[in-house]
């Protein structure tokens, strides 16, 4: 034993099987090395894999990259020595995520607090571009962790299934915690929307923009509620879409078909379809074009673009039955004329809330106005009105209370006061009356007036749940059309098996849809024994 000992020590890298040739029997090899394994690795393994400086912690810890692959060999001698290693990794990637979790809250918290306690300043562009958010921090330092580990998994471990496994599982743990009120889904969507906008302070190369969309979509494997993602996602994809805010397509095809590789073409079907959409309401629009210049007796007062969208494919907008000025209205029936030319069976809802209009202002001096298609509806009533009041301004719009008291504070109160609000103040009452500002200045030739924007995570959130409902739906009836008769626990993890992919569905949530299905004449109770379900046909 002291020979292979001695062998042993000196002999470097050598392979195991060399070690001894020149010393032992090769009929006492392989016995001799049974034994010393067991003794000195596996009687040990736990102390070894523990001790608080050169343990399996202390190397990761420390980085101690040829370490940890010398002692992934020696332990992958011994039966299951390699599964107590894996814990450890798992653990520790765990324990630093959490702590990457609770470093960012705490974060999040000093950033709210300063906010709070500081007189509100105006912050130069250059600095509002290196503010980085507190989830925008988050996301970039869960990629760094990732890529960490999963070099080590790769490199150290030799590509081990069972570090995969315990890599996946720590990911998991912690990926679905909370960072400042927002969930993992929304940050890797709201990530993205920063990499794939236009003006966006993530300025990387093709090649590093694609290497980051790979690496958040192995993230996104982490990620329970993928489903949430997907909405979050094609809510910030349509408004750069839509605004002409994306900075560039091939990127957006890209990230798509990356998700459509990850998560099914299910995922990114609507994606696609939005993406597609827009390229075809541009070829509608140059015909549109083409036919008035064919006919210029219809040219309308306004020049008028129109994006003609598939309701199926885009996120659901808020309809409001907006009173037009007439030049724009006669630009619309100009417009339904051309259209229903092309097709008899398609009704166009139009969308005003996602309009935007170009409007020319004489105020103090002559300025380019860009707004909301509901702002200058407002605006241009005071082109034959002097003075209006507020309940005036509400019925010649025909619009709800709260459009109005957005529109007017926009108007009034905000950065750009182009009305005159009377009397003064920085909230709407509907007492108030409005005018025009005829002395309204800015060193800007060319103004962009802001609409603020509604709560829109709400309104997401909604939809998930709602759509989760119709999926838990779907899943319960598909499984008991198939096996007619199912025990109450052989039906849950049916469905939860089914839905695991996009969301993991709540237990309480389940018996909710099947308490409904029972109701709607879907399933009844089996009258000996209610914890079976029978389908009816």
């Amino acid at each position: 034993a002291g020979a292979a000992a001695g062998a042993a020590s000196g002999s470097g890298s050598a392979p195991a099987d060399k070690i001894s040739s020149g010393y032992l029997h090769y009929s006492t090899e392989s016995k001799l090395l049974d034994c010393i394994e067991e003794e000195l690795l596996a009687k040990y393994e736990m102390q070894l894999l523990e001790k608080e400086n050169s343990g399996c912690v202390a190397l990761l810890r420390d980085d101690k990259t040829e370490d940890l692959g010398r002692m992934y060999k020696l332990f992958s001698r011994i039966p299951k020595g390699k599964e107590p290693m894996a814990k450890l990794l798992s653990k520790h990637i765990e324990s630093e995520g959490m702590a990457l979790v609770n470093e960012c809250n705490e974060r999040a918290q000093t950033l709210k607090a300063e906010a709070a306690s500081k007189p509100k300043t105006k912050a130069s562009r250059a600095e509002r571009r290196n503010m980085e958010s507190t989830e925008t921090v988050f996301v970039k330092k869960l990629i760094k962790l990732h890529d960490k580990y999963l070099h080590y998994v790769q490199g150290c471990f030799e590509n081990d299934s069972l570090f995969h496994k315990g890599l996946k599982e720590a990911f998991e743990n912690f990926c679905d915690k909370q960072v400042a009120n927002s969930t993992s889904a929304e940050m890797l969507a709201t990530f993205c929307d920063n990499l794939l906008k236009k003006g966006s302070g993530e300025k990387l190369s093709g090649d590093s923009i694609e290497d980051t969309f790979e690496k958040i979509v192995k993230l996104l494997a982490y990620v329970s509620d993928k489903d949430l993602f997907a909405e979050f996602y094609r809510k910030k994809l349509s408004k750069r879409l839509l605004f002409d805010r994306s900075a560039n397509e091939d990127h957006e095809r890209s990230m798509l078909a990356r998700l459509k590789q990850q998560c099914g073409a299910q995922f990114t079907s609507k994606m696609e379809g939005m993406v597609t959409d827009l390229q075809l309401a541009k070829d509608t629009q140059a015909r549109f074009v083409e036919y008035l210049d064919n006919n210029p007796e219809k040219k309308p007062p306004i020049d008028l673009t129109v994006n003609v969208l598939t309701t199926g494919f885009w996120p659901t907008y808020k309809f409001v039955e907006l009173s037009l000025p007439r030049p724009m209205a006669q630009g619309i029936e100009i417009f339904k004329e051309f259209y229903d030319l092309r097709t008899k069976h398609r009704r166009l809802t139009w969308i005003f809330t996602l309009g935007n209009c170009q409007i020319k202002a004489n105020l103090a001096k002559k300025f380019d106005l860009n707004m909301n298609t509901m702002q200058a509806a407002c605006l241009l009533l005071f082109n034959s009105e002097e003075k209006l009041s507020y309940s005036e301004v509400r019925d010649r719009l025909n619009l709800p209370e709260e459009d109005v008291l957005r529109l007017l504070h926009s108007l009034s109160c905000s950065k750009y006061k182009l009305l005159v609000k009377d009397p003064p103040g920085k909230t709407i009452s509907k007492k108030d009356h409005f005018e025009l500002n005829t002395k309204f200045t800015d060193r800007m030739a060319r103004i962009r007036v802001p609409l603020p924007p509604l709560e829109e995570k709400k309104k997401i959130l909604e939809d998930v749940d709602k759509d989760r409902r119709y999926a838990i739906d779907a899943a319960v009836v598909r499984t008991m059309k198939a096996r007619k008769v199912l025990k109450h626990n052989e039906l849950m993890t049916e469905v939860v098996t089914q839905l695991s992919q996009m969301f993991k569905p709540e237990v309480k949530m389940i018996k909710r849809r099947i308490e409904d299905l029972i109701a709607r004449e879907y399933l009844e109770r089996d009258e000996n024994n209610s914890n079976v379900f029978k389908y009816l046909a």
